[in-house]
C-alpha cells in the first residue's frame, strides 16, 4: 500500500492545499493530512476545528482515501508512526522548492522516506499566511478556501467580535 503524509499547520487549509491533496489522492492508496503543532507559531484557528472543517471538505469532495490527523513533535517521527512511504509537499515557486528540498534531503538521510512535490495549483500564489492576514484585515478570502473552511472563518470572526 502506498501511503503519503502531507504535513502542515493548515492555519487555514486553503484551496492550494486541497489541490495538492486531490492530486496525491489519485496516485496514493491513502493520503494523510497531518496538522502539526508548532510551538513557535501561534494558531489563529484551533487545530481541532480546522481538522473538522478539512474533514467536511474531504467529504464534499468525495476524497475517501484521505484522512486528517493531528500530531506533535517532529514531522518525520509522525511519518514513521503512521508508516507512510512518502512525504508530499506543495510548492508554489522556486523559493518554496529550495526550502523544501533541504528538508527532503535531511528526512531521506534520517529515514529513507522520499518527498514528492506537487505544484499547488492556480490558487497557490496565495499562502495560508497571506489568506489569514487578508481575513484578519477584513478582506474576502472566500475564493482561496473551501466552503467548510470559509464557514469556520466566519464563525471565528463572529466569536472574536463578541469578545
Amino acid at each position: 500500500m502506498k501511503k503519503a503524509f502531507y504535513a502542515g499547520s493548515f492555519d487555514p487549509f486553503t484551496n492550494g492545499h486541497l489541490y495538492v491533496v486531490k492530486q496525491a489522492s489519485e496516485i496514493f492508496d491513502e493520503v494523510i493530512i497531518a496538522i502539526g503543532h508548532n510551538p513557535k507559531k501561534r494558531r489563529i484557528i484551533a487545530s481541532e476545528r480546522m481538522k473538522e472543517a478539512i474533514e467536511r471538505t474531504l467529504e464534499l469532495e468525495k476524497l475517501e482515501n484521505v484522512k486528517v490527523i493531528q500530531y506533535e513533535g517532529l514531522t518525520i517521527e509522525a511519518v514513521m508512526k503512521e508508516k507512510a512511504n512518502y512525504l508530499i509537499r506543495g510548492v508554489r515557486n522556486g523559493l518554496d522548492y529550495g526550502f523544501e528540498e533541504n528538508l527532503a534531503m535531511v528526512n531521506y538521510e534520517l529515514t529513507g522516506v522520499e518527498t514528492i512535490y506537487f505544484r499547488a495549483g492556480k490558487t497557490a500564489q496565495v499562502s495560508s499566511s497571506m489568506v489569514l492576514e487578508l481575513w484578519q484585515g477584513g478582506r474576502d478570502v472566500k475564493d482561496w478556501v473551501s466552503e467548510s473552511v470559509w464557514q469556520l472563518l466566519q464563525l471565528q470572526k463572529d466569536h472574536c467580535s463578541q469578545e
